[in-house]
């Protein structure tokens, strides 16, 4: 019998974490954290007035209106959709694949999750007429679709949604009274900013979007668990706020104050962040170009990673060549690349996907070096892939699906 969930890969307590920065902390940052870290206290439950007041100014900038009494901070965004998810109840909708974190949120509270086909295109936003197909037949068997998370900047494949398709989907989702969930932590995080256009849901319905940003995307380390909410300017906005500080209460989910005071700091995006900021998201991209090109090379498919610090893998084109490794399904795939890649490799399982498609998510961090002096390097370098251990780490990549290209080749029936 086939194993599918042993002991030691469980999908909660072994799924993977969001793709980490790789990087020293900002100087500035920590010199903050430090400053704040005498009382060692708490945020009031929700968040103080000074780190709403920064979410605030965030979204103001980005073009979202934003109040402090319509925002909310917790110590990060699953704790948010923690609070979210019990306090609208009914089942949940997800992109297939998503966010490792969305789905554990839903089934811990009972709620029933249904995953949506998205369009070729992209990843993190379902496609509106599968969306719609898959409403109809919740209901038509009995279930109640109330809440669509969605990312339009995304984790795992690292794609930008296209306007067009954000608009059909949210408006489907309106016309079915589903409640927008808007994971927006990588929207700061665009390869090429310029060039790509993201519009958030909150933009386009605002009365029915509550928008969910975790600082560890953008401004902090994971270490310093941070995230903000903000909520519709409506009655059911002041509502749903007033729930999920309810549930955040009961769980004591509060920021710590050193924490609050960096997140504050970082929103309010002082020079030393922003060119911090551009310089990881310059950094993360070159690297994920890089390795984009190295999987695309050998014949495995990905598509072109646009934001975030990572890229979504398929391994299909090799299976039989696997299979002579006893590589079978996505689990197995994790364990055999984190193996020869010495660096993780979360099967596409852990995002929702099919158990039995050979994808996997790989972080670009683990690239930037096994020290704070090697990764501070990577910052400065003129040629960051050209420094040795940032070379030796995507040469490893190069060769590890080179092989599995050449050995498919040779599996290959002769014509």
């Amino acid at each position: 019998m086939r194993r599918t969930d042993p002991e030691d890969h469980g999908p909660v307590r072994y799924g993977p974490p969001l793709p980490g920065q790789g990087l020293p902390v900002l100087p500035a940052l920590g010199s903050v954290l430090a400053a704040a870290a005498g009382p060692a206290g708490a945020e009031p439950c929700g968040g103080g007035p000074e780190l709403l007041a920064a979410a605030c100014a965030y979204w103001n900038r980005r073009g979202l209106p934003a109040t402090a009494d319509l925002v909310a901070a917790a110590p990060g965004a699953p704790a948010l959709l923690l609070a979210l998810t019990g306090a609208l109840g009914g089942d949940v909708l997800v992109p297939r694949p998503c966010a490792a974190w969305w789905e554990p949120q839903a089934r811990l509270l009972g709620r029933s999750v249904f995953h949506v086909a998205t369009p070729a295109e992209c990843g993190g936003v379902p496609d509106p007429y599968a969306l719609l197909e898959t409403v109809r037949r919740i209901r038509a068997e009995g279930g109640d679709p109330r809440m669509v998370v969605l990312s339009v900047a995304d984790d795992p494949t690292a794609t930008v949604a296209p306007p067009e398709l954000v608009h059909e989907t949210v408006e489907a989702a309106a016309g079915e009274g589903l409640h927008v969930v808007s994971d927006e932590t990588w929207r700061d995080t665009l390869h090429r900013a310029h060039d790509t256009m993201l519009l958030s849901p909150a933009e386009m319905l605002p009365d029915r979007v509550t928008v969910l940003t975790d600082l560890a995307g953008p401004f902090l380390p994971q270490g310093w668990p941070a995230a903000v909410a903000r909520f519709p300017d409506n009655d059911l906005g002041a509502r749903l706020r007033s729930q999920v500080l309810d549930v955040l209460t009961v769980l004591g989910a509060r920021v710590a104050e050193p924490v609050a005071a960096a997140a504050a700091y970082a929103l309010g995006e002082p020079e030393a962040v922003t060119e911090r900021l551009a310089a990881a998201v310059r950094l993360h991209a070159d690297v994920a170009r890089a390795a984009h090109r190295a999987v695309v090379g050998a014949g495995a498919l990905a598509r072109p990673p646009q934001a975030g610090r990572h890229l979504y893998v398929d391994l299909g084109p090799f299976r039989t060549a696997l299979g002579a490794h006893g590589v079978g399904d996505a689990q197995d795939l994790e364990d055999f690349l984190t193996a020869r890649l010495g660096m993780p490799a979360p099967g596409g399982h852990r995002f929702g996907d099919d158990l039995a498609a050979l994808r996997v998510r790989l972080g670009t961090g683990p690239f930037l070096g096994t020290t704070d002096e090697e990764r501070a390097e990577c910052l400065t370098a003129p040629s960051p892939l050209e420094l040795p251990h940032v070379h030796q780490a995507l040469t490893l990549l190069g060769s590890v699906f080179d092989d599995l290209r050449d050995d498919a080749q040779r599996w290959e029936s002769p014509r």
